[in-house]
């Protein structure tokens, strides 16, 4: 297994498809990829339905995965502005790709059998697949639709994201071989001799202590420990030091517990969700997730510093666990609002793996949101990094 990656800047996407092409070839030991995933910047939009004949033209047989980006990954870059293409290139030997488009109506019901959504995706979990997923954001419901695909495969790991940079409906791409899609889903199932972890960097930190949501209703919290919530907050505010007060109107969200019935928790067991509001006369909130009654919720904050320790924390923590295997190649969603704008400086999560993990290549692009799981859920997240690490069994 072998791997290259690069990120073009060319204003023409033809010279960038042609330069991209000549750099993942010498970088695959001047061998055709059997994979290559493609990412393309809004700047190339007018140029989007090209994108599959212009690569045909440099590799007869690879096979072809990749979306529209407000921002691509790949070469030791991240590139948020301008027109940007990037090529990542894989020799798979002994690995089968099956790749497959649905539109919204062609998913099956969350909780129908599994050998339904066998069919949908001509699929076994028998076949033990690795799972990379790319959707439209505007005309697919992706949180329901990986709730399907953890009950259908529940041991198949899985990671990928939603399509960037479009403004409206029918704006987005999803390449899938020569098929160009513009709604709906793309997946990739790769079985065989590939194995694939994934590191998921949500990029905050709990605070305070861990609380029943004692009284709650779909996404409206009333009572935590009994208590108005507004209250819980005010105290929580009063007992912070000051830098992190100056993050409370800005930067609280509420984590989600995913391991029910725990006596202790910690960093990457909570889902961590928006608080879209506060009612004013209540104190109630308003959270982006559906809430049981009686789970476990705790506040966290992030910014820079802490989006980085935990990109450090996941990161060794995933070195750690996968030691003396090496990997030979990763892709990264990364949400659009991490990169320069967040760290003030670009490449930092790509040289962070590269420093924590492995000097492989990677690729991948700024997502209008990230799917990896948390615990044995997968999940649709915000502000987070999520990395699929690819090895040979």
């Amino acid at each position: 297994m072998r791997w290259a990656s690069t990120v073009e800047t060319d204003g023409s996407l033809t010279t960038a498809v042609e330069r991209a092409a000549e750099a993942v070839f010498h970088g695959l030991g001047r061998r055709e990829p059997d994979l290559l995933t493609v990412f393309v910047s809004n700047a190339h939009a007018p140029h989007y339905l090209a994108l599959p004949e212009l690569v045909r033209r440099e590799f007869d047989n690879a096979f072809l995965f990749g979306c529209c980006a407000s921002g691509v990954i790949g070469g030791g870059r991240e590139v948020e502005d301008g027109p940007a293409l990037a090529v990542t290139g894989a020799v798979l030997p002994g690995v089968h790709l099956k790749g497959m488009h649905l539109d919204p109506s062609e998913v099956p019901p969350m909780y129908t059998e599994s050998r339904v959504w066998e069919d949908a995706l001509h699929l076994t979990a028998r076949q033990e697949p690795a799972l990379l997923v790319l959707a439209d954001p505007f005309s697919f419901e992706a949180e329901t639709f990986l709730k399907g695909l953890d009950r259908a495969f529940p041991r198949a790991p899985k990671a990928g994201g939603l399509a960037s940079g479009a403004a409206q409906p029918g704006g987005s791409v999803l390449y899938l071989d020569d098929e160009v899609h513009r709604s709906g889903v793309i997946t990739l199932a790769l079985t065989g001799n590939v194995e694939m972890s994934t590191v998921v960097a949500q990029g905050c930190r709990p605070v305070g202590d861990p609380m029943f949501a004692t009284l709650a209703h779909e996404n409206l919290i009333r009572e935590l420990d009994g208590r108005c919530p507004r209250d819980a907050i005010s105290e929580l505010f009063e007992r912070s030091p000051p830098a992190d007060r100056e993050l409370f109107g800005q930067a609280l969200f509420l984590g989600l517990a995913m391991r029910p019935g725990a006596t202790e928790y910690l960093p990457g067991d909570f889902l961590v969700r928006n608080i879209l509001g506060m009612d004013p006369e209540s104190g109630a909130l308003w959270i982006n997730a559906r809430v049981p009654e009686n789970s476990v919720v705790q506040f966290h904050l992030r910014d820079a510093t802490t989006s980085a320790y935990d990109l450090e924390r996941a990161l060794a923590a995933h070195r750690l666990d996968q030691a003396g295997a090496e990997p030979a190649g990763a892709l990264l969603f990364s949400c659009v609002g991490r990169g320069a704008g967040l760290y003030g400086q670009p490449d930092h999560d790509t040289n962070a793996f590269r420093r924590l993990v492995a000097d492989v290549p990677v690729g991948g692009f700024f997502c209008g949101g990230e799917i990896g799981p948390v615990q044995d859920q997968t999940c649709l997240h915000g502000y987070t990094s999520v990395f699929a690490v690819f090895r040979e069994k």
